[in-house]
């Protein structure tokens, strides 16, 4: 079950179409123009049918100061992104500035490395929602994976699903595709699955390599059209975003939100986008 339809809320209308409020087509216009095929309602956040609305503003860099998160928060806020990512000690933070802003506060849980155990990612993702995390991302463990301990990882990822489904918190699952054979990403995508993830995620941004086209496809061909696919690493620019959606991601993570917005609306970028992520 999804986390949209674990809340038990009623779907709002649009007014303008008489259809449902995500369906409105002048809100899917720009997720169409970015090349999507296919809409993941289950998977929605910030403003549905954006550019803006697919994208998590990440900032989670080991030196971001109090004032960074701030700054993110603000931008996030103005420009309705799905959620901002942050580390777990800003997430108190966060929602709180976030409060009432229709932004989720999304959470990484394992990160960047993944090779916690399954208990001390369970306590970090219980930990993270009752500070306010409307999302987790939570990264394998991808040594297990690598030696073939499929029921280790299934645990793994089971130990922060169910305390998401618990608090009909979004759960996504980071596989690090960088890292992985094709095989591997398989195997990865299939117990996401099993264990009833909302999204899998291509990378942390700290690993050798990030997204890219052919690991989404791949992901979005194993995981069906059920699941989330987030693309996250190196997505810079808009050009970038729409290469991801063509392929299938649905949610994209990026440092470069503000900029990937202003490019998809003409706008010139007022400031460099940051590096990393």
């Amino acid at each position: 079950m999804r986390a949209q339809e674990r809340t038990g809320s009623a779907p709002a209308q649009c007014g303008c179409h008489a259809v449902l409020y995500d369906c409105c087509p002048d809100r899917l216009r720009g997720v169409l123009d970015a090349g999507a095929s296919r809409i993941g309602l289950h998977a929605s956040g910030g403003a549905a049918g954006t550019v803006a609305g697919m994208i998590d503003h990440t900032l989670l860099k080991p030196d971001a100061t109090r004032h960074d998160i701030e700054k993110l928060c603000r931008e996030a806020a103005q420009f309705h992104f799905a959620t901002v990512c942050v580390n777990p000690a800003w997430v108190a933070l966060s929602a709180k500035l976030l409060h009432g802003s229709g932004v989720g506060v999304c959470s990484v849980v394992g990160f960047p490395l993944g090779a916690t155990t399954a208990d001390v990612k369970h306590y970090e993702t219980r930990r993270a929602i009752f500070d306010g995390a409307t999302e987790i991302d939570m990264v394998i463990n991808i040594g297990a994976l690598k030696s073939g301990d499929l029921t280790v990882v299934e645990r793994d990822i089971a130990a922060v699903v169910q305390p998401c489904h618990e608090a009909t918190v979004i759960s996504k699952v980071i596989l690090e595709v960088a890292l992985l054979t094709d095989d591997e990403k398989i195997a990865a995508c299939t117990l996401a699955k099993a264990a009833g993830a909302d999204f899998v995620k291509t990378s942390t941004g700290f690993a050798s390599g990030g997204a890219t086209a052919a690991d989404v496809a791949l992901m979005r061909r194993v995981v069906g059209a059920d699941m989330g696919v987030k693309a996250a690493g190196g997505v810079r620019d808009y050009e970038g975003l729409k290469t991801m959606v063509a392929a299938g991601a649905t949610r994209v993570g990026a440092s470069a939100g503000v900029k990937i917005v202003q490019e998809s609306t003409g706008q010139r970028p007022a400031t460099p986008a940051a590096a990393g992520y």
